[in-house]
């Protein structure tokens, strides 16, 4: 009778809260085993440039792999525009459940001070994933121009103010800042021609209207390999990878001068920390292939997948650097 009375007495509410325990257990892990089955469809890839950029031939290079790895097909499409404002909205007005990521560059970090107003803010309205691959830009003259050397350039700009011509892409590009940094870093003055785009600036260059170029490696490469331009600096702190010959613009004279372009995966910023995990883990596999690696590397870019805080890291700094680039400049908010 006693057995019986402890059991009605301290068994059933024993009980009763062993069971409340597993209920509450059970629903906590029940969405962290949904994202343990991540992905179980296709994920959407939105990019904020048009088809057959750098950005856009980056991802699509990884996109295959990174499904295989995934096991779900990678769709890329791209939706242009200033800022990157429609790409933005397109993934930040998707569910935060990793089938709906953003390709972001450094161009993202640029667009913060270079727009009066963007209805987003890259930092805190994304959630960084992993880095793709980073490349240079090449500093070029024409090869039949008295401009061997990067030190040539920056003598005959020292010693002629406002003589030399400097072409770019459009003002606010990273192509046209990287121009400006030069200009405020070396401590010289030149014109900046900006151009519609790289074709026009080859043109300019070949025709001798004006005296240098800065542009991305897979633009100029045609005419880097036949000879008609030569690369007298590239932009990053380190040697290209693809052009170990050519000096960097430090190594020419230019202390403390470093751009490096990138391309990067975000997704929303409530996306959970496990879908962030596993899309990071497969990018680092499918980058680290040697196959992936050599068609990047054609196009002049160092494939690598590094941290989430990496690259949120990188994206701070870059926004802090291109602010001061373009204040400095005086480069009117669009």
């Amino acid at each position: 009778m006693n057995s019986q009375n402890r059991t009605g007495t301290f068994a059933g509410p024993r009980w009763r809260w062993i069971a409340a325990v597993a209920m509450v257990w059970l629903g906590a892990t029940a969405p962290s085993q949904a994202q343990t089955n991540y992905p179980t469809k296709p994920i959407r890839v939105i990019v904020p440039f048009a088809a057959g950029g750098v950005a856009d031939i980056t991802l699509r290079i990884v996109a295959e792999s990174l499904g295989e790895k995934l096991g779900q097909r990678l769709i890329v499409e791209n939706m242009p525009g200033a800022g990157g404002v429609a790409a933005a909205r397109a993934v930040l007005s998707s569910q935060p459940d990793g089938y709906t990521l953003a390709l972001l560059s450094n161009g993202t970090a640029v667009s913060v001070p270079l727009f009066k107003s963007l209805p987003f803010d890259p930092v805190k309205d994304f959630a960084p994933i992993a880095s793709i691959g980073f490349f240079d830009f090449i500093v070029g003259s024409n090869a039949e121009s008295p401009y061997k050397t990067l030190a040539d350039v920056i003598k005959f700009a020292r010693e002629n103010p406002g003589k030399l011509n400097v072409g770019t892409i459009s003002v606010g590009s990273t192509q046209n800042l990287s121009a400006q940094l030069l200009k405020s870093t070396a401590g010289v003055d030149f014109q900046i021609v900006p151009y519609r785009g790289t074709p026009e600036v080859i043109v300019g260059l070949l025709r001798k209207d004006i005296d240098v170029m800065i542009d991305n490696y897979v633009g100029m490469k045609s005419a880097l390999v036949d000879g008609k331009i030569s690369a007298v600096g590239t932009t990053g702190e380190t040697r290209s990878v693809i052009l170990k010959d050519a000096p960097t613009v430090i190594e020419g004279g230019v202390k403390g001068y470093d751009v490096v372009s990138w391309n990067a995966l975000f997704a929303p910023a409530a996306t959970p920390p496990a879908v962030i995990a596993k899309i990071n883990a497969a990018l680092r596999e499918v980058v680290a292939q040697p196959d992936v690696k050599q068609k990047l590397l054609d196009l002049g870019i160092e494939a690598r997948a590094g941290s989430p805080e990496e690259l949120k890291a990188r994206l701070v700094d870059d926004i802090a650097k291109w602010t001061k680039v373009i204040e400095q400049a005086g480069i009117p908010k669009q």
